[in-house]
């Protein structure tokens, strides 16, 4: 069978794509899996580094403000749509795929549209709990629309279309490999692990240099920090105008990224970071309880509304960047990792919202989809 996946722009449309296009190779050997991108930096890097190809159709988004230059922007895009239409009707015909799948990004629009007109089994995920404006465009077209929280199917037009399977995740974050437990076995105290993001977040670095000041002071954690690519020599000039020394104590670290994250999230009693879909997919599959604090910076506030969930459910605590200072920081997170019976709470909560078994749930109905045919 031949398999078309779609995806752009970011990790969180990228990651799930790649866990669909290895359960999909596990349960088929002899699949043809082909990658539509729009062209990014991040796509043309993580796809073909997991062994697969892509193809790029050029493809751009809407601006919501009425401004000259989002008129122009906008004009531009639906003159991106057309020829995206017409490119994605030349490869489907080449390629000739069985099922088309989308995980996010503009992109997925005029592919899955174009297959849907020709007839061929589509189905589009959406990772976040506020459904993206490709999501909901597609929702009358496509044969599924496949979601990461429950009760969501009131936001779309078809909601008997509408299915919830969890958000699928990246090898390794489902099990306890040798190295997660070397992890677990090196850490001598409780242990706080905080990223922001492959890029990083530069108000938010301000902020934990100043709780790495703090938690040095005190001495009560461990803590891995990631910075982001944008963020690592910064942090380290903020850290010495803060008066913390260039080397280190053993248990505290910071990185530029964190390579294994299966590992290393698996040995933190707490995680600090953003509420992006696949790191909650990640948070609640592992158990790990969180300080989640949203970026402002995204559409529709969706990391905000992400967030609210695994709040309600009591597995982490939302604090808004605004709101965000080491202090504040040191504070919260001190009042969860110093109360065990807390973490336990909130650990059980967290998994209350896991859908490990996400990936074979998507992939059983695109096979199902196909079968039908």
């Amino acid at each position: 069978m031949n398999f078309l996946l779609v995806c752009g722009g970011t990790a969180g449309h990228i990651n799930p794509a790649l866990a669909i296009a290895f359960e999909l190779r596990r349960r088929q050997s002899d699949a043809k899996i082909l990658f539509v991108g729009a062209g990014k930096e991040l796509e043309n890097r993580l796809i073909p580094n997991a062994g697969y190809h892509i193809v790029n159709i050029r493809m751009s988004g809407l601006r919501r403000s009425l401004s000259a230059e989002s008129l122009i922007y906008n004009f531009g895009t639906l003159k991106n749509l057309t020829t995206a239409g017409l490119k994605a009707e030349n490869l489907i015909k080449r390629f000739k795929p069985d099922a088309v799948i989308g995980t996010g990004g503009y992109i997925c629009y005029p592919v899955l549209k174009k297959a849907a007109q020709m007839g061929i089994p589509t189905v589009v995920h959406g990772s976040d709990a506020v459904p993206g404006l490709t999501t909901k465009m597609l929702s009358s077209t496509v044969d599924k629309v496949l979601v990461s929280f429950p009760g969501l199917e009131k936001l779309y037009r078809r909601p008997d279309r509408v299915v919830f399977t969890g958000t699928p995740i990246r090898a390794g974050f489902e099990t306890s490999p040798a190295e997660c437990v070397n992890e677990c076995k090196l850490k001598i105290k409780p242990r706080i692990v905080s990223f922001w993001g492959s890029l990083g977040a530069e108000r938010m670095n301000e902020a934990i240099a100043e709780f790495i000041k703090i938690n040095l002071e005190e001495g009560k954690y461990e803590h891995i920090h990631a910075t982001g690519k944008s963020g690592f020599v910064t942090m380290k000039e903020r850290l010495k105008r803060l008066g913390v020394p260039e080397d280190l104590p053993n248990g505290i670290e910071v990185r530029e990224y964190i390579n294994d994250m299966p590992a290393v999230m698996a040995s933190a009693d707490l995680m600090v970071c953003r509420s992006g879909a696949s790191t909650i997919a990640e948070l609640t599959v592992m158990g790990k309880p969180a300080v989640l604090v949203p970026s402002p910076y995204v559409t529709n506030n969706h990391q905000e509304e992400n967030a609210k969930q695994l709040q309600k459910a009591g597995g982490a605590v939302m604090l808004l960047e605004k709101d965000c200072s080491g202090k504040k920081m040191y504070e919260t997170i001190s009042s969860i990792v110093d109360d065990k019976d807390r973490l336990a709470r909130m650990s059980r909560a967290q998994k209350s919202l896991a859908s490990p078994d996400a990936t074979g749930k998507i992939v059983e109905i695109i096979l199902g989809l196909i079968v039908k045919d």
